[in-house]
């Protein structure tokens, strides 16, 4: 029963981030739409078009956070929530501020132009953005993930199990950056056809994968 309890929390993040898929498919949500102007340059914009994925991608963090502070582990009700919560705002803001795509996309979109830039082949200046993004994204993660429910004490194999998450998340971000490549279309231009829907959430899933294995994996050598 904990085991399947355990596999549930790990699947989490993954069908939060299908069930954001949905709605977005179900409402016909695209910049068409009409949302308060406050919210428009969370919401719109050239790296929300560009990289139309990583919305969904915050969704997973968001979750992963919560995930990790409602499981198994050392710390106190007080420190879960409070870690949660600050990583949870952590993550909104430096995905979203100044606009869609936050300091995230931008930090690996500057990378990767610059290294194009210097003469760079276009595989290893693509490699090096995604790099920089997920760390980025992974950075923001990992220290709210060990300071909500995780041993404070540093460890080889916990040292080993953070670079083992930054590489499954690096390849996430390859994975989400190649979307309009792979035929995800353009939203949020215009609304997701069922189609394209459903290669999303294929993406998604392909994307999330290796970080939630490692996750499941880490959370199983703890509780043996």
């Amino acid at each position: 029963m904990r085991t399947t309890n355990r596999n549930l929390l790990a699947a989490i993040p993954i069908l939060a981030m299908l069930s954001a898929l949905v709605l977005v498919a179900i409402t016909g949500l695209s910049q068409r739409s009409g949302v308060p102007e406050a919210f428009e340059p969370w919401i719109y914009g050239y790296f929300i078009a560009r990289y139309p994925l990583f919305a969904f991608a915050l969704v997973y963090g968001l979750a992963y956070l919560a995930t990790v502070a409602a499981g198994p582990g050392p710390a106190s009700a007080l420190r879960r929530i409070l870690f949660a919560t600050v990583g949870a705002a952590a993550l909104t803001l430096i995905g979203l501020y100044p606009t869609s795509g936050g300091l995230i996309l931008r930090g690996g979109f500057a990378t990767g132009g610059m290294a194009f830039l210097t003469h760079q082949p276009l595989w290893l200046a693509y490699g090096l953005g995604a790099g920089v993004a997920a760390a980025l994204f992974g950075g923001i993660l990992g220290l709210f993930a060990i300071a909500a429910n995780r041993p404070l004490r540093p460890s080889l194999r916990r040292i080993g199990a953070g670079l083992l998450a930054f590489l499954a998340l690096w390849f996430g971000a390859c994975v989400i950056g190649l979307s309009g490549d792979l035929g995800i279309g353009a939203w949020p231009r215009r609304a997701f056809r069922p189609a394209e829907a459903g290669l999303a959430a294929l993406l998604l899933v392909v994307a999330a994968l290796p970080h939630v294995l490692l996750t499941t994996l880490s959370r199983l050598r703890r509780s043996a």
